[in-house]
């Protein structure tokens, strides 16, 4: 007896501590239900959670914890029947307490058997709204996000397996790349690069290179669907799961082939101008020392004329030619990099272009020997140019020397000519069937003293006069060269808006009166007046400009040929300028070696340029008395 008793109490001991054990549990709703739903007991987690006291909810029916459209549905009563039937139900679900509120619920039932009969139901509830909420506002952010991806049109965002295949894509990928997501999504992304780099391993070397370091990123080609090339900028990163497996990349591809232009066009404007600054310092260089050497050459130049009347002996006189001559060659190349710096004294006038070519037909064909033939194709309708006639002929002379060297098996010379209406221009090609030039070459062709000539076969000045001439002109000068298939070079000038001017007529190399000689220099000043007197002028010198308006106010002066160069405030062209104003109808003619002054007077007096041949100061001097 005392036995069993101490087991009963044993037994009572147990139930009562399991008893106490559940209902002192508030995290999670246990309760008991009959076989028909009603509650049996209610603990204080089931009081906390739902809002119900232990003598408010026991006899009542569990359903009132189902929100009405659940109750409608008749979930309650299949909770039931499924625990039944399966022995077990889970679920999870809004539920509502006795204020109304609703909760989102984890529940557990259970059947309960006795001697195998049912005797009702375990109900275990737990509150996990907080968890719900938390998967809920995730669940938000991702679709959020997923929006924010697919909507971006700027950019490609997209991802790859760990092999490379795309995976997903968004709007910008398809903008910019040109695939659909279904044509797309499965295929590898190698696609996107160019033939040249796939068959080089970049995009295995990408991934690689990502998975090593972390980071990827560059800018290069890359091939749209149309098979058009675009410059982007790339990263790629890898992504990796919580265990640090790699499981993917994330891909970020941007069309910036407008910057790229923007930079190129950049990069071009500054070479431009590094081109001009170059020109520019060697112009100064240029013009810093041709007066000076203008002078000296002048000094040659001219006393060769006086030598000649003094010389008898045939050794003498072709010492004294080959003299003559290698001055004129020194004057020449003189007045070829005056031309490239642009600071050559010009003197524009309006010439009628297929004239003008006729005319030099001759001197053309037989600078360009038997084995190149010319063509001349310009229209009778093209328009007239402003230019320097002379220094015009000496550009195309030098464009077809250049022509004819470039075709050694001979070949065909074509010069032609057309209007360019919307520039106001005429732009003028001359095109040769010869050799052509390497990208390499052709960018240097127009640097002085470059030449790929051999020596003593060039100085490398031609084709700086022409570039020199068509930009002093108010042109430009374009090269285009196909290796092996030949070479184009045009320059575009300027319309003229007069008439073209008549020709040179018949000068006389006799005059008559007194010329008043403006030269600081003495023995230039002496050469001068020698060629001055040689063509039957008495000579008055004077060695700056104040010194020659005293000189103009003794009268008798009925020429005055004045350097532009001279010390002191005043100089040649302010002194014309000045003779203009007080005397009229005195003319006048300037010499220069070099003054970027010169560009300021346009037509307004004629210019002859150091050193001159006494057939050039006859001419000038003739056309005054003419005028």
């Amino acid at each position: 007896m005392a036995g069993s008793k101490k087991l009963e109490r044993n037994l009572y001991e147990s139930e009562r501590n399991f008893r106490l054990l559940v209902e002192g549990i508030t995290d999670y709703a246990i309760y008991m239900l009959d076989p028909e739903g009603h509650v049996a007991n209610w603990n204080k987690g089931a009081e906390r959670i739902k809002g119900y006291k232990a003598k408010e909810i026991v006899g009542q029916h569990f359903s009132r914890f189902y929100t009405p459209e659940d109750r409608a549905a008749g979930r309650p009563r299949k909770a039931l029947e499924t625990a039944r039937k399966e022995k077990h139900f889970l679920a999870e679900g809004w539920r509502v307490r006795k204020d109304g509120t609703r909760f989102f619920a984890s529940v557990v039932i259970d059947p309960i058997y006795e001697k195998r009969r049912l005797v009702g139901f375990a109900k275990i509830t737990r509150d996990i709204t907080e968890r719900q909420n938390a998967l809920t506002e995730l669940l938000k952010s991702e679709s959020q996000f997923k929006t924010l991806v697919g909507g971006v049109t700027d950019y490609a965002l997209y991802m790859l397996d760990p092999n490379g295949i795309v995976a997903n894509w968004n709007a910008g990928g398809e903008r910019i790349k040109g695939y659909s997501a279904a044509e797309i999504v499965g295929q590898h992304f190698s696609r996107f690069y160019t033939p040249v780099d796939q068959a080089a391993g970049k995009p295995a070397r990408a991934l690689g290179i990502a998975v090593e370091t972390g980071h990827y990123e560059e800018e290069g080609w890359r091939v749209r669907k149309d098979g058009s090339f675009f410059w982007a900028s790339v990263v790629i990163d890898p992504i990796r799961n919580d265990a640090g497996e790699l499981i993917g990349f994330a891909k970020i591809t941007r069309d910036i082939s407008e910057r790229k232009a923007a930079e190129e066009r950049l990069s071009a404007m500054q070479r431009q101008l590094a081109e001009s600054q170059k020109f520019d310092a060697l112009g100064q260089l240029t013009g810093g020392v041709a007066h000076d050497f203008n002078n000296l050459l002048m000094i040659i130049s001219g006393s060769i004329h006086a030598i000649r009347k003094e010389v008898a002996g045939e050794k003498a006189l072709r010492a004294l030619q080959s003299i003559d001559r290698a001055s004129q060659r020194a004057a020449s190349l003189t007045r070829q990099l005056l031309t490239f710096a642009r600071r050559q004294s010009v003197q524009p006038q309006s010439i009628k272009l297929s004239e003008r070519l006729e005319s030099l037909r001759d001197v053309l064909s037989s600078g360009l020997g038997s084995a190149v033939s010319l063509t001349i194709d310009v229209a009778d309708d093209v328009w007239n140019i402003v230019v320097d006639p002379g220094e015009f002929e000496t550009a195309l002379l030098n464009l077809v020397i250049n022509a004819r060297d470039a075709m050694p098996d001979g070949g065909t010379l074509t010069i032609a000519a057309k209007n360019l209406p919307d520039k106001n221009q005429v732009a003028i090609s001359v095109e040769d069937t010869g050799v052509g030039i390497p990208d390499d070459i052709a960018a240097k062709v127009f640097d002085p003293f470059f030449t790929t000539k051999a020596v003593g076969k060039g100085t490398g000045l031609g084709l700086s006069q022409v570039h020199g001439f068509a930009h002093q002109a108010g042109g430009t000068i374009a090269l285009k060269s196909v290796l092996g298939s030949g070479t184009t070079i045009t320059m575009c000038l300027p319309k003229a808006t007069t008439q073209a001017m008549n020709g040179k007529g018949q000068v006389s190399l006799k005059g008559s009166g007194t010329v008043l000689l403006v030269e600081d220099n003495p023995e230039v000043a002496n050469v001068s007046t020698g060629l001055l007197e040689q063509l039957g002028y008495a000579v008055r010198w004077a060695t700056n400009a104040s010194a020659a308006l005293a000189e103009l106010e003794k009268d008798g002066i009925d020429i005055v040929f004045s350097d532009v160069v001279m010390p002191g405030k005043m100089d040649g062209i302010a002194l014309a300028k000045t003779i203009r104003r007080k005397k009229p109808e005195i003319p006048i003619l300037l010499v220069t070696g070099y003054s970027a002054s010169t560009k300021e007077i346009g037509l307004q007096f004629p210019i002859l340029r150091k050193p001159y041949q006494l057939h050039e100061l006859s001419r000038e001097l003739q056309k005054l008395a003419l005028n």
